[in-house]
């Protein structure tokens, strides 16, 4: 059950001043616990600001709601140290438990992958962010690479992949979101952020009443970089170099629909050379886009 910690507005702008200004977080928890806060309470007070500053969620004003710590499940990926899909062989390098997270090899072929590079140069637009205020799409700081999106089995090499991904995943074919390509030429990154979409607006909330919560990524990488571009997740340090071919995987929903926040992740800065990706996104039922009419 959900509990509710109430404090000062005082406090509040105490907390947001000293996470603005730099402090870690880690940093403002222990001036509050040097205060006789309860450690408990200081550190879920802190970490639902850190959330709201991450989401560009409104800030807590005077009171925050603890959640119940996520509960990790067993991975939807298939066990072993191979899987085996209807066209392909994949290889499991290394797997963890919190959060759910799997490096794969062969994903793709070398072929795949300049195809799909292919495919996705003549439709690449600056990258967006959803505004987590007013659902709007916006070209900003938090991804500083190009994109775009294919239908999903748009033509018979995307069905294919999409088969493919959807075996990976152990989800249907119908919950994945359209594959997105993204390059990232020297120079670009993107910022620490959850893929799991947070209702603070009504686009939000309509697309997570239409198919739900996103539980899973697939990252897959295209080209070899020559420096940089890591997938990285700061919560767990884990760091996972592009290589062509393979991919990351990782979870962050589970049957009780908690989110998990140690998903956080962030495309790290391409020193040298490009990186190109293809990214899925698997949601718990089927994927409803915006203006489709939901099926029967």
């Amino acid at each position: 059950m959900d509990a509710v910690l109430r404090f000062s507005p005082a406090l509040s702008d105490w907390v947001l001043h000293n996470l603005r200004q730099g402090c870690t977080p880690a940093q403002v928890v222990a001036a509050m616990r040097a205060q006789d806060m309860p450690p408990d309470a200081a550190k879920a007070i802190v970490d639902a600001f850190v959330f709201a500053l991450r989401t560009g969620s409104p800030v807590p004003t005077d009171s925050v709601t603890v959640a119940p710590a996520y509960e990790h499940e067993a991975s939807r990926l298939p066990p072993g140290t191979s899987i085996r899909t209807a066209d392909r062989l994949v290889r499991v390098v290394a797997r963890a438990a919190q959060p759910a997270l799997a490096v794969l090899n062969d994903v793709f072929s070398a072929e795949e992958c300049e195809e799909l590079m292919a495919l996705a140069k003549p439709r690449l637009a600056p990258s967006t962010t959803v505004d987590p205020l007013t659902g709007r799409d916006r070209v900003g700081e938090q991804r500083s690479s190009l994109g775009m999106f294919f239908r999903l089995r748009e033509n018979a090499f995307i069905a294919r992949l999409d088969e493919r991904l959807s075996e990976l995943m152990n989800l249907p074919v119908e919950n994945g979101e359209g594959l997105q390509v993204l390059h990232y030429p020297a120079g670009a990154q993107s910022m620490p952020h959850y893929d799991f979409l947070v209702p603070s607006n009504a686009a939000n909330q309509a697309s997570l009443q239409r198919s739900g919560q996103r539980v899973s990524t697939l990252v897959g990488y295209l080209n070899e970089v020559e420096e940089g571009g890591e997938t990285v997740f700061p919560e767990t340090g884990w760091s996972v170099s592009p290589q062509r071919g393979s991919a990351v995987y990782f979870e962050y929903c589970n049957s009780l629909g908690q989110v998990d926040h140690a998903s956080l992740h962030a495309g790290g800065l391409v020193v040298r050379g490009e990186k190109w990706v293809a990214t899925k996104w698997m949601r718990q039922r089927r994927f409803v886009a915006v203006g489709e009419a939901p099926g029967p």
